[in-house]
């Protein structure tokens, strides 16, 4: 598999915008978050924007591959990428948590375009995935895939494995898991909170194949991405363990529990922007809805 330089610099701009997103996005919303959102950018870059069969003017395309957000508190993360990729305008993100909106703080597919589920109990997405992936199946449907991303702390879910031995048992080769593993859930470290490891071992001892890989080498996912898709063990599952980092992009999150779940105030918020755009190489005065004055009135009363 060749990937162009020119490629892999427009995923890495994709993954900088979700995370700019997100975090506007957040702030306007007063609540998100931040953490698991961050981790998650480089994943949903090379997936919607290179990997996934999807058509954003015809969302409902029968041929289309499908993506479950089984830790659908990451939804700024998703909600960036979909309106990146086209599905919806960019303006409406700003909407997040507003009533009557689209886009909800948890993922709901009755109300926005793009999403195939909905989410907010942590444990139910693999189960979700298993069941379109038996889909595919029946209605013979070969080259369709589905992509499933997991929480580490959700993988302490017992229905998790429930699913993993069922895709096991039905030799469901058209299933993908990703582990978004950035090691740190909403109280504290993993391995402080209900260890993992031997996380690669124990989806072997579930029948799957198991690859590893950085969750931010936006050049290592394409590469492990196209191995579970093209070069897998006929009649296995694919779990992808991304090794990430919980809120990259900013030393403040980074591996920081205490922004799992938080909104930063917009003085707050522009100077982590301008902060992740210094980390990115991009110019710290670039357009950010939370600088624009109609923004400022509408969620701050023009602060």
């Amino acid at each position: 598999m060749r990937v162009t330089a020119e490629k892999i610099a427009q995923l890495e701009e994709i993954a900088y915008q979700i995370r700019r997103l997100s975090l506007e996005m957040i702030t306007c919303g007063r609540w998100g978050h931040v953490g698991g959102s961050f981790s998650l950018a480089e994943i949903l870059a090379c997936l919607y924007f290179h990997e996934l069969e999807v058509d954003p003017q015809n969302p409902r395309w029968e041929g289309r591959d499908r993506f479950v957000l089984s830790k659908a508190h990451a939804s700024p993360a998703l909600y960036a990428a979909l309106a990146l990729r086209g599905f919806f305008p960019l303006e409406e993100l700003y909407t997040y948590c507003e009533l009557g909106g689209r886009l909800e703080g948890h993922t709901d597919m009755t109300r926005t375009p793009g999403l195939e589920c909905s989410g907010g109990a942590l444990g139910q997405g693999l189960s979700i995935a298993v069941g379109m992936a038996l889909g595919f199946r029946m209605k013979e449907q070969p080259y369709n895939r589905v992509y499933c991303v997991l929480g580490d702390g959700e993988c302490n879910e017992g229905q998790v494995w429930e699913a993993a031995m069922s895709a096991a048992h039905y030799h469901l080769d058209n299933l993908i898991a990703i582990v978004d593993y950035n090691k740190v859930m909403a109280k504290g470290f993993v391995w402080e909170e209900m260890g993992l490891e031997p996380l690669g071992a124990k989806w072997r001892a579930f029948g799957w194949e198991v690859l590893e890989v950085d969750g931010h080498d936006v050049e290592a996912l394409l590469r492990v991405l196209y191995e579970a898709r093209h070069v897998r063990v006929h009649g296995v599952p694919v779990a992808i363990i991304a090794h990430t980092v919980k809120g990259k992009g900013l030393r403040e999150t980074e591996f920081n529990y205490k922004w799992h779940t938080q909104a930063p105030d917009p003085e707050q918020a522009d100077a982590m922007l301008r902060q992740l755009a210094r980390n990115y190489g991009r110019p710290e005065e670039g357009y950010s809805k939370l600088n624009d004055p109609v923004a400022k009135e509408k969620f701050y009363g023009g602060e």
